[in-house]
C-alpha cells in the first residue's frame, strides 16, 4: 500500500489514526448528509445546511460541551481560540472552519494532521455554540518553546519530505495531492531543536484521488 493509498483510507474511514474515531465518525455522517444536497455544494447557502447537519449529529452524539470554561482563555491566531486544559500539560483550541470552505475540510485537515505528527495530535473533545458560532473543541499536548523557530529549517524538514514551497510558508506535495499552508514562525514551534508542528492547514488538491498519479 501506497503512503497516498493509506491516506485515502484514513479519510474514508476505512483505516484508524491517532485520536480519529470521532473525527471519522463527524465526517462519514457529513459526507452521507451532503449527498442529498450535492447540487448547491459550491454556494454559500451550503456550508450553511452543512453546519445545521453537523448540529443534528452533534445533538445526537451527545457532543455539545456545555461546561466550556472561557475564563482560561489565552490567546488566539487567525483560526483558533486557545484555552488552558484542567490537566496544565495540554491546551484546548476551538476552530469554527473559518479557514475551510466547508466542515468536511475542516475534519480532513486534522485527520491529516493527525496521521503526519501523531505527538501533536488532536483530540476532539467536542462542540460549543459561542454568540451563535459553532466551534470544534480539539485538546493538544502543550508545546513548551525553547528557542525561536527559522523558517529555513521549516523549509528544509518540508522540502526533504517532498514538500514544494510555492509561496512564503505554503508548501505542496504533487505527488501525494496535498497542500499544508501557514507554517509560519507561530505555528511551528521549536523546543530542543526539533521542529513541533502545533496549528496546521492541509487541504486536498484535486489530484489526491487520481489513482493514475
Amino acid at each position: 500500500m501506497t503512503l497516498k493509498n493509506e491516506l485515502q483510507n484514513i479519510i474514508s474511514g476505512n483505516e484508524q489514526v491517532r485520536f480519529g474515531k470521532n473525527i471519522q465518525a463527524a465526517l462519514t455522517y457529513l459526507r452521507t448528509k451532503k449527498k442529498t444536497i450535492s447540487g448547491i455544494k459550491k454556494t454559500k447557502f451550503f456550508k450553511k445546511q452543512e453546519t445545521e447537519f453537523l448540529i443534528e449529529y452533534i445533538v445526537s452524539q451527545n457532543l455539545w460541551i456545555k461546561d466550556f470554561d472561557f475564563s482560561t482563555y489565552i490567546g488566539e491566531g487567525a483560526e483558533q481560540k486557545i484555552y488552558e486544559s484542567e490537566d496544565k500539560t495540554h491546551i484546548l483550541k476551538i476552530n469554527d472552519s473559518i479557514f475551510y470552505a466547508f466542515w468536511e475540510d475542516y475534519f480532513i485537515s486534522i485527520l491529516l494532521h493527525n496521521f503526519f505528527f501523531p505527538h501533536l495530535a488532536y483530540e476532539m473533545k467536542g462542540f460549543i455554540l459561542q454568540d451563535e458560532i459553532l466551534y470544534c473543541v480539539v485538546k493538544q499536548i502543550f508545546v513548551t518553546t525553547t528557542e525561536t523557530t527559522d523558517l529555513n529549517n521549516v523549509k528544509e524538514f518540508m522540502t526533504s519530505n517532498g514538500f514544494i514551497n510555492k509561496k512564503e510558508n505554503d508548501y505542496y506535495n504533487p505527488e501525494l495531492g496535498i497542500i499544508l499552508e501557514d507554517l509560519h514562525d507561530e505555528n511551528v514551534l521549536t523546543e530542543n531543536g526539533i521542529l513541533q508542528f502545533i496549528d496546521t492547514v492541509f487541504y486536498l488538491m484535486p489530484s489526491f484521488y487520481d489513482k493514475s498519479i
